[in-house]
């Protein structure tokens, strides 16, 4: 491991999606998991959030599409309140979830829609 990048992939990590979501998901994880959480903060984090070539919240709604196209809501969940945290709007969300059901599908927007609003209110935002 690249100590370096996965450090770099930590604070990414934990200014994207909560402190306290990545310390618990490092703390639960175990002999079996531990090495892919490891690899994915390094590389995932370290490699592809830490290339400074394309900002957080750009970064955030290409991956609120490509997840909300592979419809696997409860990452997407998870990086919708990220979105959020790396500073994008509701508006700009509701844009995101427009391209999905162009692309994928009105089944696969509502589904997003659904998420997004769960996560909105929590925030506050709705």
């Amino acid at each position: 491991m690249d100590k370096d990048r996965f450090e770099k992939g930590l604070t990414q990590r934990k200014a994207t999606l909560g402190a306290d979501y990545v310390t618990a998901n490092l703390a639960k994880a175990d002999d079996f998991s531990r090495p892919f959480q490891e690899m994915m903060t390094e590389w995932c984090w370290g490699f592809g959030w830490g290339d400074e070539a394309i900002d957080a919240r750009t970064r955030s709604l290409m991956n609120l599409a490509m997840i909300g196209a592979l419809g696997r809501m409860h990452e997407w969940e998870t990086h919708c309140r990220g979105a959020l945290n790396n500073g994008v709007s509701k508006e700009q969300i509701r844009a995101a979830i427009h391209v999905v059901g162009i692309y994928c599908g009105v089944p696969q927007a509502l589904e997003c829609f659904r998420v997004a609003r769960k996560v909105l209110e929590e925030a506050g935002e709705l």
